[in-house]
């Protein structure tokens, strides 16, 4: 058997993206990121940088997330996301932009458990990305959210489950700490 090895993936919990539908999930995070940490595990944070220009403005009149304090990682995981393997500032969706694709392969981690804003934009598109390359994408469903509120963040679920699965829909409680090697 191959042997697994997982990744936490903090997608765009940044306070552009933090809304009064969206902020309940950051103790939520907060607590699995260091439950994450004390396991040894590895962590990625990614942060959404949107430029003039960009498809999100030429084609969705989206502006934001282009200074901070709009594109900064959330006060109460900032001190977390310090401490992270690495943080992969992106212009697109994914985590799987040539540098994110790179370290995911540089680390050899074959499961990606994905947490973050927005459910059906963000998150989705990272847990496809990571089905699409062949690695085992897991969606943390009570630790991500949509800025837009719980009816999208319940789509975003949806067309996820229908993407990777449904059991790769997983809730905190269910995520398997110890999964990573003793040298690790």
């Amino acid at each position: 058997m191959t042997e697994r090895k997982p990744v936490l993936v903090v997608v765009d919990v940044q306070n552009g993206f933090v809304r009064d539908a969206s902020k309940h999930v950051i103790p939520v995070i907060r607590d699995l990121v260091e439950r994450w940490y004390e396991d040894g595990g590895d962590v990625v944070f990614t942060r959404y940088l949107n430029y003039p220009g960009s498809q999100f403005e030429r084609l969705i009149h989206w502006t934001k997330l282009q200074h901070s304090p709009e594109i900064d990682i959330v006060d109460e995981l900032a001190a977390l996301a310090d401490r992270a393997t690495a943080v992969v500032d992106k212009t697109i969706y994914s985590l799987f932009s040539k540098e994110g694709t790179d370290l995911v392969r540089e680390h050899g981690w074959t499961d990606l458990y994905i947490c973050g804003i927005a459910t059906e934009s963000c998150v989705l598109k990272t847990a496809v990305d990571a089905f699409e390359l062949g690695l085992t994408p897991w969606l943390i469903e009570d630790a991500s959210a949509s800025h837009a509120g719980d009816s999208v963040h319940q789509a975003g679920v949806l067309v996820t489950s229908r993407f990777i699965g449904k059991g790769q829909i997983i809730r905190t409680s269910e995520v398997p700490f110890g999964l990573l090697p003793a040298s690790a």
